[in-house]
């Protein structure tokens, strides 16, 4: 099977368009639509007072089997990464 690698970016939200390929009418192709994961959407970020007040800062403190929770972040981490 061949490849072609395109990349376009998405200027109507769910619509993507094509044009200029090298198939003919009724040729079937199958398509893989993979994100490059660069562009972020818009989101408003959190100033230090918002975060202050916000549920996340103390959200490990009732759980009994965290003792250190800087270890445990570490180790979420490290998970993460393999």
């Amino acid at each position: 099977m061949e490849a072609i690698r395109l990349q376009r970016a998405v200027e109507k939200d769910g619509e993507i368009f094509l044009a200029g390929l090298p198939y003919k009418k009724g040729q079937f192709v199958e398509m893989i639509l993979l994100s490059d994961g660069s562009t972020t959407l818009n989101r408003s970020r959190l100033t230090a007072r918002q975060l202050l007040q916000s549920d996340l800062i103390g959200l490990w403190e009732d759980r009994d089997e965290i003792e250190d929770s800087s270890a445990y972040a570490r180790q979420l981490r490290e998970e993460a990464q393999i």
